[in-house]
């Protein structure tokens, strides 16, 4: 028993990075006299940090809050991203905006040659840039500490000179009434710019967006050519993607 609640302990801190010491007594159904048995072990060879009442994995504790969300859904991202680098041929131009969807997408395009890549974000920049023949535009601006994706005035401007074969936007919320949605005013901005210089465009997102409202409005649904996504969305949500004439795409599993 103490081995496998070991593999459970190291997979939930693997999911999610840190958790408390009374969350993991909780969910492990143990008290918190057995947690911490459990774990100085795994303390003493380096695996699993202590901080402040919770642990971590050693190598997780103190990352930044973009590579925090790389991690959160990976494997619903990781499907949506292989589905979207299906649509992309060898040669295509693609834009694409900073999000953690849209940097798994830059992770399956790694196999494509000859793209022509136009980003904001420093990480999806660093995926595709100097391999395969591809050409990497990086819009400039004020480098957000958080994600390394830059914003602002400038980037809009840059990448308002460019025409693209596929315009890919990540989003924080799929609202039927309202359409794509984000949280942050300047990203809403520079995606909406974005999925304007598409031949097609395209929302990539897992489906725990369907039905949040975010606080702006990016783009009504006549402006997008198809979402892919994980899981079906709600009736509501499919009925108003279709009456506008976007494809929903469910990604396969594996």
């Amino acid at each position: 028993m103490l081995s496998k609640r070991h593999s459970e302990i190291m997979r939930m801190l693997s999911d999610e990075g840190t958790v408390t010491i009374s969350e993991l007594a909780s969910r492990l159904g143990v008290s918190l006299e057995t947690v911490r048995r459990d774990v100085r072990p795994l303390t003493e060879n380096g695996s699993v940090l202590k901080i402040h009442g919770a642990v971590g994995l050693a190598g997780q504790v103190g990352e930044a809050p973009f590579q925090r969300r790389m991690r959160e859904n990976a494997n619903a991202k990781r499907r949506i991203a292989r589905e979207m680098a299906g649509f992309i041929q060898d040669g295509d131009s693609v834009m694409l905006d900073t999000g953690t969807t849209t940097s798994f997408v830059a992770r399956e395009l790694l196999d494509h040659r000859r793209l022509t890549v136009v980003t904001n974000s420093s990480d999806i920049a660093r995926t595709l840039a100097t391999i395969n023949g591809n050409k990497v535009y990086m819009a400039g601006g004020e480098l957000r500490s958080d994600s390394g994706a830059a914003f602002g005035v400038s980037a809009i401007d840059f990448i308002s000179k460019f025409s693209v074969a596929h315009a890919i936007i990540s989003a924080g919320a799929i609202d039927a009434g309202s359409g794509v949605m984000d949280f942050d005013l300047e990203e809403a901005e520079f995606a909406r710019m974005m999925l304007s210089r598409g031949e097609r465009s395209y929302v990539v997102t897992d489906h725990s967006k369907f039905g949040r409202r975010g606080l702006v409005q990016v783009a009504g649904f006549e402006a997008i050519g198809r979402v892919v996504t994980d899981a079906p969305a709600n009736d509501e949500i499919a009925a108003a993607l279709e009456a506008q004439g976007a494809e929903l795409t469910v990604a396969g599993g594996g």
